[in-house]
């Protein structure tokens, strides 16, 4: 008996300690395994710092959704765990003291409200200069949780109520939902019309509404709120931005200004096809007209073989609201479709390189208890590049070697 006590009291710290030294390795060959910019990279970043994270799945694609950032959709993979994440993060904004203007996590796919700027601002004070320094991003688009409604594998709905002050002084009253869904290769490939066979793929759908929870009308005289939703995305040396564009209509293409104007070495019009390096080498952002404005935009960057498609809701006789930072200009003539490319400030610094692409909804002219819907989808393709270049042409109505020629002829 005294034997076997003997024989237990070696063999468990033995156990105890191979067991250890196991957990210790695994969790060193997770550290190895999953590099930079790959999907579980992020995954274990992010996991550190919404432990409520929510990770869609849909055979191998993965979306990664946090309802404690604000319900953004982080980032996605065409190829589970090991294959490249697709949205930008800005690590270094989890670190230290939250930022008094924005704070600047990232996310390939966030809610935003308009507008920005003008008269119906929902980022300034009333009577307050529009600079830099009186800019604040609202707390429930900022920093605030969202609460989770219900979510399965492969769909999550959050929602997020709000009370926000205008530039002309009206109260907003608003309730905002998003349910975000991943989707399978079927219906992707009914949704584009397009054929998906060797080529890895990841899709999701965002279905984002505001309510007016308060007992008055939102109208032209007292302004109204409308959904903005941006994508992040992480850019190369070759990364052109792609915006089809009605050429049947009036007035111009695009507003390309908003940060000064873009050089003509960084933007080329082409049979209804806009086309805006993304480089994150130049700071630009552009915005097309909703008369203007077609359901759909996007990227490729040709270093990765990444084809970048979005499609977005859009009403081309709608009221869209404008964003610049005056109260002097119509606060009811806007963009539908924005496109921003990072680059480094006056002073050097840049808090990329990253590029945008962004839908904008028609202003909430909504009476009490009404509700406007706005949907956005993302799509990511790698693979063969010949076979990318069919689904772009299919899509975009563009071949992907047109992007080189087009910027070659501006040189």
């Amino acid at each position: 008996m005294r034997k076997s006590i003997i024989v237990l009291a070696i063999t468990v710290p033995l156990l105890i300690s191979c067991g250890q030294e196991k957990e210790k390795k695994e969790k060193n060959m997770d550290q190895e395994e999953f590099e930079a910019g790959s999907f579980g990279y992020d995954l274990d970043f992010l996991s550190k710092k919404d432990t409520n994270l929510i990770v869609l799945e849909q055979n191998g694609s993965r979306v990664i959704v946090s309802p404690k950032y604000q319900a953004k959709v982080f980032t996605s993979s065409a190829e589970g765990l090991k294959g490249t994440s697709f949205g930008w993060i800005n690590y270094e904004a989890f670190q230290g003291e939250e930022d008094p203007h924005m704070n600047a996590y990232g996310g390939e796919n966030r809610f935003w409200l308009g507008p920005e700027g003008s008269k119906f601002s929902l980022f300034f004070k009333p009577n307050h200069e529009m600079v830099f320094d009186n800019w604040k991003t609202p707390a429930a688009i900022d920093t605030e949780s969202w609460g989770v409604i219900n979510k399965s594998k492969t769909r999550v709905e959050m929602q997020k109520e709000m009370s926000l002050l205008n530039y002309s002084g009206t109260q907003l009253e608003i309730k905002a939902k998003r349910e975000i869904t991943i989707l399978d290769n079927q219906q992707i490939e009914d949704i584009l019309n397009i054929d998906l066979e060797n080529i890895n793929s990841v899709g999701f759908n965002t279905r984002n509404s505001i309510t007016n929870i308060g007992e008055s009308a939102w109208t032209k005289e007292t302004g109204a709120p409308c959904i903005w939703i941006l994508d992040m995305f992480t850019p190369s040396e070759e990364t052109v931005i792609i915006i089809p564009y009605k050429e049947d209509t009036g007035g111009k293409v695009a507003t390309t200004d908003y940060f000064g104007e873009i050089t003509e070495d960084r933007i080329h019009y082409s049979d209804g096809k806009l086309f805006f390096k993304a480089d994150g080498n130049s700071r630009g952002k552009l915005g097309v007209p909703p008369q203007r404005a077609k359901t759909m935009a996007g990227s490729y960057d040709a270093v990765n073989k990444i084809l970048t498609l979005t499609l977005f809701d859009v009403d081309n006789d709608a009221i869209y609201l404008n964003q610049e930072w005056t109260p002097e200009k119509d606060p009811l003539e806007g963009d539908a479709i924005n496109a921003y490319n990072d680059g480094p400030l006056e002073d050097g610094s840049q808090m990329g390189p990253f590029y945008e692409i962004e839908s904008v909804s028609p202003a909430a002219f909504l009476e009490p208890g009404e509700v406007l819907v706005h949907e956005h989808s993302v799509f990511h393709f790698t693979g063969d590049e010949s076979q990318l270049n069919e689904i772009s042409k299919k899509v975009l109505d563009v071949d992907l070697e047109d992007l080189t020629t087009a910027f070659q002829k501006n040189k």
